[in-house]
C-alpha cells in the first residue's frame, strides 16, 4: 500500500491570500488552485458568476481570479458583483476567449468594467503568480 503525504506548503508571497477561482472548467481550477496552495495562499472555488456572487455575500476575500467566459453569470457578472458588495478585493481577470468574442477583447471590457490585471490563456505558473503579485493588496 502506497500512503501519499500532502505537501507541505511553500510560502512565496509576502501574504498568504485568501483567494476564490472562478472558472467552469474544472481543470482549470484545480491546477490554478494546486499552484496557490503550494505558493501558500487559501483558496476557494466557484464553477461560476453565480457562485461567486454567493461567495462574496458570505465573506471577504483578497482578490478574485474570474474567468470571463462562463454559463451561468459570467466574469464580468463577478467583477460587477466584487465591486459593488466587496470594493477592497482586487480582481484578475483570466480568458480564452469565448466563440463570438477573443480572449484579447474579452480581457479589455474586463479591465473596462474594474479588473485590476489581466492574464490570457494559456498560462503557466510562473505568469499567474506574477500576475498575482502584481494585483495583490499591499
Amino acid at each position: 500500500m502506497i500512503t501519499l503525504r500532502k505537501k507541505q506548503p511553500t510560502v512565496t508571497a509576502e501574504k498568504a491570500l485568501h483567494i476564490v477561482i472562478a472558472d467552469d472548467v474544472h481543470e482549470i481550477v484545480e491546477l490554478v488552485r494546486g499552484w496557490l496552495e503550494e505558493a501558500g495562499h487559501t483558496v476557494t472555488c466557484a464553477a461560476n458568476g453565480r457562485d461567486v456572487m454567493r461567495l462574496l455575500r458570505e465573506k471577504s476575500f483578497d482578490v478574485l481570479i474570474t474567468d470571463i467566459v462562463m454559463p451561468e453569470g459570467d466574469g464580468w457578472d463577478a467583477i460587477l458583483a466584487v465591486n459593488r458588495l466587496r470594493p477592497a478585493t482586487r480582481i484578475l481577470a483570466i480568458s480564452g476567449g469565448g466563440r463570438n468574442m477573443p480572449a484579447d477583447a474579452c480581457l479589455r471590457v474586463a479591465k473596462g468594467v474594474g479588473a485590476d490585471q489581466i492574464l490570457k490563456k494559456p498560462f503557466n505558473r510562473a505568469q499567474l503568480i506574477a500576475a498575482l503579485h502584481q494585483v495583490s493588496p499591499r
